[in-house]
């Protein structure tokens, strides 16, 4: 297949997996606003957490470069992909980056496809198709873990590009090539139904982790072998046995926005099951907080505010709700946190002295486990069964 020149804007799990993925054969531009992540990719360095994005940067011959200036970044890419980050704000995804790189890229150029790869409401790529009067814009959903998402680029569930035209098709063809996995599912199908994929896809997750964490809240206030119902549930193979580990409720990136988005896409149309995951997850965080808060400790250790393994984002983390909470109880609260380099976080205090943090803790709150609490399990509160994230 010919090599293609592709800007990738954004350097973000997305952005970056998607870059790495395709500069094994092609030439791939990265355009982000932030100097430091340029000057990161540009030195061969990940910017985000990531071990295998990490390893074919320092150890794959890669095509691939960064730059702050669009100019340089749109004129001659035969391909612009979209991953700017999207946030849900009032009733609706902020999609403010991802149409102002649309604009920018077919302002500058006047052939290259436009790829949407940001998750955006229902309908979004049809509307900017007919404000820019172009069917150069589709939308391809991403389906990526964080700390996992160059693997899963490589090995792909499936590719799904909402356009019917040769460029949806060339898109796809490049994904695969680059792609380890044989014989991927490939659909080509309209961009508002390939959107609609993305929001029931990762709000089907989020039921999952609601459901698995309502059945840990039971089993916890009956004094129930919880590990031994779960495993009992997912031995029915309709069932199976993904996403079946309890935590403090879903976070991270996408699935609390993109719950919220799809209900509001629901407007005018009746549903029960969107709103009660959701309210769910809220739940969830209250029943956590109050049995910790009806110990009466005097000080709550929290472990780590990242949601997992491997990954560098506190963001909608669930661990976040859970401290809010507490802090509200009155309760005295310090974070061991190593990823952070700074004394406070939100007016609580960080401690970078693990063995210290066991000592002042009364009870230390795990969403995950970690053998470096093994020696303290007595007074460590978690969730997690399966030592799995």
């Amino acid at each position: 297949m010919e090599k293609r020149k592709i800007t990738v804007v954004g350097s973000g799990y997305v952005g970056l997996s998607l870059a790495v993925l395709l500069a094994q054969d092609n030439e791939v531009m990265i355009l982000d606003i932030d100097s430091s992540r340029v000057d990161k990719i540009n030195t061969k360095q990940s910017t985000v957490a990531d071990n295998e994005i990490e390893a074919f940067l320092t150890k794959k011959e890669l095509e691939i470069s960064a730059t702050l200036d669009k100019q340089v970044a749109y004129q001659e890419a035969d391909f612009v992909v979209v991953a700017t980050p999207t946030n849900y704000d009032i009733n609706q995804f902020d999609t403010t980056s991802v149409d102002g790189v649309v604009e920018d890229a077919l302002k500058l150029n006047k052939e290259a496809p436009v790829v949407i790869k940001s998750t955006i409401p229902v309908g979004h790529t049809k509307s900017l198709q007919e404000i820019y009067k172009t069917n150069r814009i589709m939308f391809s959903p991403e389906f990526l873990r964080e700390g996992q998402a160059l693997k899963d680029n490589l090995y792909p569930s499936r590719i799904i590009v909402g356009g019917q035209h040769e460029a949806a098709k060339e898109f796809a063809d490049l994904l695969i090539q680059s792609a380890k996995k044989k014989n991927i599912d490939t659909l080509f199908i309209g961009s508002s139904e390939a959107e609609a994929i993305k929001l029931f896809a990762n709000t089907y997750l989020a039921m999952r982790v609601s459901f698995f964490n309502e059945l840990d809240s039971y089993g916890l206030s009956k004094s129930l072998d919880i590990k031994n119902i779960i495993e009992g549930v997912c031995l029915d193979e309709r069932i199976g046995k993904g996403y079946n580990n309890p935590s403090f409720g879903y976070g991270g990136y996408c699935l609390p926005k993109d719950t919220k988005q799809l209900l509001a896409n629901f407007e005018n149309v009746p549903q029960d099951i969107i709103q009660a995951i959701i309210s769910s997850n809220q739940t969830r965080k209250d029943f956590i907080s109050d049995w910790i808060v009806d110990k009466k400790p005097k000080v709550v250790g929290f472990y780590r505010l990242i949601m997992k393994e491997g990954s560098d984002n506190f963001r909608s983390s669930s661990i976040l709700g859970i401290i809010k909470r507490i802090r509200e109880a009155g309760i005295e609260i310090i974070i061991y946190e190593p990823l952070m380099d700074k004394p406070y976080f939100d007016n609580i205090k960080v401690m970078n002295n693990l063995t210290e943090f066991k000592e002042i803790s009364d009870i230390v709150v795990a969403n995950r486990n970690s053998i470096n609490l093994k020696d303290i399990e007595y007074k460590v509160f978690t969730r997690d069964i399966y030592g799995i994230n």
